[in-house]
């Protein structure tokens, strides 16, 4: 029932503006004083825009979210020789108000950009975090760059909110912007989430299908996506090569599995 209700208020185009009000009556409620700036130095974005990307208000959880998935990333990297000092270029794909981007500030041989879709977010992101460049990008490709632009793309918690079509292409897309030999990684929700599964989505979700709720509030955390290892590997990841899998290893989005991929 609460499906066919949510589903109903999309069609009716209710939907994304009553959670727009969600997400500002969560900011404005959280009953804390706003910092104006944090432990690195850098501004902090406006709760409106932190419970977008970390689904709550607590500036403390914003941070060392963020933190984790930054340490996340520089531990896959290193695990297979990639310093992420070493990189020529990266690009922190469904950045929102860079809740990761901002701990690539002392990276400084590294070209590090952004992209999402929310333009406020960009917005803030080119006022504040001034050593990456950020540009705004739609539900679908294109990317505002050109083929091969880039040593690592990664995507944390995007795929998890596009349907199967929206995925498909933009891992197709993913695939054009990062070098050869480059890397892509992504994190997905997976056997972690089954239990959150209905009996029906389960079954699908066990035969290696994608499960998408809420299809039409894409690109929104209002579609959720489950992914099973499989179908990452196999169908979303196209002619990119699987090289490492690692269950619930997303540590600054908990419980989602970490994907690294390469383009060959």
């Amino acid at each position: 029932m609460k499906e066919r209700l949510l589903r109903a208020l999309e069609r009716a185009g209710v939907l994304r503006r009553a959670y727009g009000l969600y997400e500002l009556a969560k900011a404005a409620t959280s009953g804390r004083p706003q910092p104006r700036s944090a432990p690195d130095g850098l501004p902090m974005p406006p709760r409106r825009l932190i419970v977008r990307v970390a689904g709550t208000a607590s500036t403390e959880w914003f941070l060392e979210g963020g933190r984790l998935g930054a340490e996340t990333i520089r531990e896959v990297l290193a695990r297979h020789g990639r310093p992420i000092e070493e990189l020529a270029s990266m690009l922190d794909f469904g950045c929102g108000c860079g809740r990761v981007t901002r701990y690539w500030a002392a990276l400084e041989r590294t070209d590090v950009r952004g992209t999402d879709a929310s333009a406020d977010a960009v917005d803030w992101c080119r006022r504040n975090l001034a050593f990456a460049r950020f540009e705004t990008n739609g539900l679908a490709p294109p990317l505002p760059y050109g083929d091969a632009a880039f040593d690592l793309v990664y995507a944390l918690s995007v795929f998890t909110h596009l349907t199967e079509e929206l995925g498909l292409v933009w891992a197709a897309e993913l695939d054009r912007v990062v070098r050869p030999g480059g890397l892509v990684l992504v994190t997905t929700h997976g056997d972690r989430y089954r239990a959150r599964l209905s009996s029906s989505e389960r079954g699908r979700f066990d035969a290696g299908e994608l499960v998408v709720r809420r299809p039409e509030a894409a690109g929104t955390n209002l579609c959720a996506a489950f992914h099973p290892r499989a179908y990452v590997q196999e169908t979303l990841a196209g002619r990119l090569e699987a090289v490492e899998f690692v269950p619930e290893g997303a540590k600054g989005n908990p419980y989602q599995d970490l994907h690294l991929l390469r383009k060959p």
